[in-house]
């Protein structure tokens, strides 16, 4: 197993963190992993994405030139990463913050409406982990349990009161790509 994938959105939609979960739940299911950041140069607001690998084997690079799987939390990254995408990889998009777009049809495409989902469970800001969801229900890269591990071992002692949002976030973002 080899997947590269992108996750990239506006600064403050919790992009990073999102790669970071699925690194750190790689490590604890025996996974090689890489994690390479990327920010724009503004200082809020502006673009922000990762580069998360993950494999059985070791990485012989950590660069993603072309993606297997995508997750676009707005326009901008989806217009930047859909023609970069592997021809047959998974292009996921939070529709909530676009309209359909035109896809490829060499790829499975997945609107999702993270945000709005997000919002129905009491916070917009957990968008990242329905978008985590929804990938892993496409790919099981690594079991959702794992997820919630590794953000239980990230959050701040401050933060752990989010810990059960987050985890209806990652499964109503699975269950609504269960459905599609």
């Amino acid at each position: 197993m080899l997947e590269e994938i992108i996750i990239s959105g506006f600064g403050g939609q919790g992009v990073m963190l999102a790669g970071q979960l699925l690194i750190r739940a790689g490590m604890e299911e025996g996974l090689e992993v890489s994690w390479i950041p990327s920010y724009g140069p503004e200082m809020r607001g502006g673009t922000a994405n990762c580069s998360v690998v993950l494999s059985d084997e070791p990485i012989g690079s950590p660069v993603v030139s072309e993606p297997s799987a995508v997750l676009a939390m707005n326009l901008p990254s989806f217009e930047k990463y859909l023609p970069l995408t592997q021809k047959g990889g998974l292009f996921i998009y939070n529709s909530s913050l676009m309209d359909e777009a035109p896809g490829r049809g060499d790829l499975e495409m997945l609107g999702v409406p993270a945000t709005e989902i997000a919002d129905g469970l009491g916070s917009g800001r957990a968008a990242n982990m329905v978008m985590l969801g929804a990938l892993l229900a496409r790919k099981p890269l690594v079991k959702p349990e794992s997820i919630i591990a590794a953000l239980a071992a990230t959050l701040p002692a401050h933060r752990q009161n989010l810990l059960p949002l987050n985890e209806k976030a990652l499964k109503a973002g699975a269950e609504f790509a269960e459905a599609r």
